[in-house]
């Protein structure tokens, strides 16, 4: 097994209505698909969230479009204007969902997305003031 971001291998979308936020990950293939909805449960993300997810984390399938969609309840500190949260939209939890790690079998781990190159990045850190 490789322990896998979500991100690495699934796509997401995220976002709100008061103080609920949805959170779908949807997956490439059959594969993928089936490793997600036997790794991410709401038990799971309701975990991963902790103290910031009040209420219950509701899992629903969409196996014909390989998508899990999480409903979390109580997720954004009141909702919108009455939150005291510096970021109070379900977009932001989509982001903090997908690095969750999972494990992946081998033979699937080379399924996940490219990783930029980024090498050009330490040249430049190099140079700056210290």
């Amino acid at each position: 097994m490789t322990t896998l971001r979500l991100h690495e291998i699934c796509g997401y979308r995220a976002g709100d209505k008061g103080d609920i936020s949805n959170i779908a990950l949807f997956s490439d293939d059959d594969e993928i698909y089936q490793v997600i909805v036997r790794e991410v449960t709401a038990e799971r993300v309701k975990e991963h969230f902790g103290a910031m997810v009040k209420g219950d984390v509701v899992r629903y399938e969409a196996a014909n479009v390989l998508a899990l969609n999480f409903v979390m309840q109580g997720a954004l500190g009141g909702g919108g204007p009455r939150s005291l949260r510096a970021d109070t939209l379900g977009k932001a939890l989509g982001g903090a969902l997908v690095r969750m790690e999972i494990d992946v079998p081998d033979s699937l781990a080379d399924r996940r997305a490219p990783r930029p190159d980024v090498r050009w990045a330490e040249e430049i850190l190099d140079h700056l003031p210290r």
